[in-house]
């Protein structure tokens, strides 16, 4: 591997590495490169239509609610729907049919354009997988000889699959999901303020602000909880591995009580380590969904 590559790779790791609490942003600048790769034009365009079809989608989610509205004031009779009911053909167009028509078409072209978004970005998205995961396996054979020697074959495998997993979760929710919310979000206000009164909008935007930052402390917390789960899962794995290998030695030192009692105290770790993490994801969601009903509460 170059020395380029080898230095691409620690400093994506460093960028990656969690110290004291998972940093999104800097995460995703580091991966920024292998999104918007600078030699595949292929790619760069996959990533603009991705963008095109994600807004004329959240259009159509604005667009929802007012096609449902007009179906329910065209069945108030003539003249409450958008159209005039002056003419036969006008009132043909606003009629509770074609309104509820039109509310159906828009709920199916919002879910066909974001899932053909889904799959036109799915080639970046594995791509930058496949990328990372080469630059990870290369990186293997510049590591010393000891680590090697040590044989610590089920951890690491177990490190790797997490780490393609966590890359391409990152990408699919900082750029299918965290950027779509904004958008829709600056839209919903723009309509709010069209359609309703500015206190609408303070409530929705304190919710989202309180929404946000209980979610992002309460991940920082699960952060590390979460590590000391993975660790665990790891070491486990790594002394299950080790006992395969090396099953002949253990049975000649008539070890199996000492590598069972070892590898209990790991999946130990790992049985405290994961009733924390799902404990703090029920106050997550509890917290989440708090905020949400006391916003949703205030504006009705």
């Amino acid at each position: 591997m170059s020395d380029g590559t080898f230095r691409s790779v620690r400093a994506l790791k460093r960028e990656i590495s969690v110290d004291g609490g998972g940093k999104l942003v800097p995460t995703v600048i580091a991966l920024w490169p292998y999104i918007w790769p600078s030699n595949r034009r292929d790619l760069k365009l996959r990533v603009m239509v991705s963008m095109v079809l994600l807004l004329i989608a959240k259009l159509a989610t604005i667009a929802v609610p007012f096609t449902f509205k007009w179906a329910t004031d065209a069945l108030a009779g003539p003249g409450s729907a958008p159209v005039a009911a002056s003419e036969w053909l006008a009132w043909v167009l606003a009629a509770p049919i074609l309104m509820t028509a039109a509310y159906g078409g828009a709920r199916i072209l919002m879910a066909v354009l974001t899932q053909t978004r889904d799959g036109v970005f799915a080639k970046v998205s594995m791509n930058a997988v496949r990328r990372l995961a080469y630059m990870v396996f290369e990186h293997m054979h510049q590591l010393s000889l000891r680590f090697h020697l040590e044989r610590k074959t089920g951890g690491l495998t177990r490190v790797l699959e997490r780490g393609r997993n966590a890359i391409e979760t990152i990408v699919r929710m900082v750029i299918m999901q965290a950027f779509p919310t904004v958008i829709e979000l600056s839209l919903i206000i723009v309509v709010l303020l069209y359609q309703f009164d500015w206190r609408y909008v303070v409530v929705i935007l304190l919710t989202v602000v309180c929404y946000t930052l209980f979610t992002y402390l309460a991940t920082e917390w699960r952060i590390g909880i979460r590590r000391r789960m993975n660790d665990s899962d790891t070491d486990a794995n790594v002394k299950g591995g080790r006992l395969a290998a090396q099953l002949e030695t253990v049975k000649y030192f008539v070890a199996e009580e000492r590598e069972a009692s070892r590898y209990d105290r790991s999946m130990e770790r790992y049985e405290v380590a994961s009733v924390e993490a799902y404990v703090s994801l029920a106050v997550l969601n509890a917290g989440q969904a708090t905020i949400f009903t006391i916003g949703l509460a205030i504006c009705m």
